[in-house]
């Protein structure tokens, strides 16, 4: 169990004062637990998401609260130029009762239809949203693309190793990953080209039919003076 802690914040301090302090500007809330305004070292937040992300349980230690409060990253934001974390919720979930979270896909080993046909790894999913109860989510989930032997070869959601206890909110058949074959560099340069060429060529075709036309046509109805 991860662990993290953090004390009551105080109202009267403003969020920007705390973050120039170093630390972490947070709320906690959840159907069984009264709502708490937190502040915590961001380091150390940062350093715990790391490993948990969004689907693994933190034992969350409040400073002067009677019990410790078993939580997920339930939503969080980021400065968007810096980067680093300015607020993060924690929710506690009724651990009786499913949850939804996105995990991680990790993929792991090495797809023979890249390395023997030099073609191109394509990772159509990064995460996927799954339901469980809460002590059941994974952190991540594996994905093996060893069978990915040929360009026919494709990893689908079906595919996935997850426990029984754990279930996936996608379509089974959506596809995870897959090797596309390599491209001649010369074709692909050249076909945008091409195909310029030919847009300008019918282009003027057109042009120079709808002259011909009206030239006949006033040619047969001349306009009187």
């Amino acid at each position: 169990m991860f662990t993290l802690s953090a004390v009551i914040r105080e109202k009267e301090e403003k969020p920007n004062i705390l973050r120039n302090k170093g630390l972490l500007p947070a709320v906690l809330y959840g159907p069984k637990t009264k709502n708490f305004s937190l502040q915590l070292n961001e380091k150390e937040f940062e350093k715990l998401f790391r490993k948990t992300g969004e689907s693994s349980l933190i034992s969350l230690e409040v400073k002067g609260a009677k019990e410790k409060f078993l939580v997920l990253v339930h939503d969080f934001q980021k400065d968007p130029l810096k980067g680093n974390f300015i607020h993060v919720d924690f929710y506690q979930p009724a651990l009786d009762k499913e949850t939804e979270a996105a995990v991680p896909l990790e993929f792991i080993g090495e797809a023979p239809a890249v390395k023997e046909l030099n073609g191109t790894l394509v990772k159509n999913i990064s995460e996927v949203e799954i339901k469980a109860l809460p002590q059941n989510l994974p952190h991540e989930i594996k994905v093996d693309i060893s069978c990915l032997k040929t360009f026919d070869d494709s990893v689908l959601i079906k595919d996935l190793i997850i426990a029984k206890e754990v279930k996936i909110i996608k379509e089974p058949n959506e596809i995870v990953a897959l090797v596309t074959p390599p491209e001649k560099v010369e074709e692909e340069l050249e076909k945008p080209i091409e195909e310029k060429v030919e847009e300008v060529e019918k282009v003027e075709e057109k042009e120079k039919k709808e002259e011909k036309e009206e030239e006949e046509t006033n040619l047969k109805n001349p306009k009187s003076q």
